[in-house]
């Protein structure tokens, strides 16, 4: 089994159908972060996602890095019918490029693909937007579970193995215990 942290931008209705198949309809949004985790099969592996789902507001944009700090990848979503929320999904890029990880996986996912009757984000626009960052690109519909396990498999395939393959992938933390204070007395 390998485990990987991951960090999601934006659009819990996305990670709530990934994590538990369930969608929805009054998702609240996020405060600071949530964190759920979900184990995948992989070929001939496990992958374990534990996954920082955090708030896209900006008066949360400065608690971003310590989640994608150490983290394998990153889905950075936007959504198809609002064209501000792909000119925010730049700016996040931006970030993550400046302070994240060199070596993070990145996918942009356009979420409700069930509405392109109202798409504002031209899919081609996007697509060549995730090409010139080296990106993985697909459009969701978390509402109607198109392409959300597909998303996780794509950023499943390009997370480099571990690099000690010995090492438990259910241990992402080790605890090293304190032995017990002495009950001798000093004079």
């Amino acid at each position: 089994r390998r485990c990987c942290e991951f960090k999601l931008l934006g659009k819990s209705s996305i990670v709530c159908r990934f994590v538990q198949d369930h969608f929805d309809h009054n998702i609240s949004p996020t405060i600071g972060a949530s964190f759920l985790t979900k184990t995948v099969p992989c070929g001939h592996e496990l992958h374990k996602f534990l996954i920082w789902d955090t708030a896209g507001q900006e008066r949360f944009h400065s608690l971003a890095p310590m989640y994608y700090r150490g983290s394998a990848a990153a889905v950075i979503v936007y959504d198809i019918t609002k064209l501000d929320s792909f000119q925010t999904l730049k700016k996040w890029v931006k970030e993550l490029k400046e302070h994240g990880p060199e070596d993070i996986v990145v996918a942009i996912a356009g979420n409700k693909n069930d509405l392109g009757d109202i798409r504002e984000v031209p899919m081609k626009e996007a697509k060549d937007f995730a090409e010139s960052i080296a990106a993985i690109f697909m459009e969701t519909s978390a509402r109607n579970a198109v392409n959300v396990e597909e998303l996780f498999q794509k950023i499943s395939k390009q997370i480099p193995p571990l690099e000690n393959p010995d090492l438990e992938s259910n241990e992402s933390f080790k605890i090293i215990r304190q032995p017990p204070p002495s009950n001798k007395r000093c004079c």
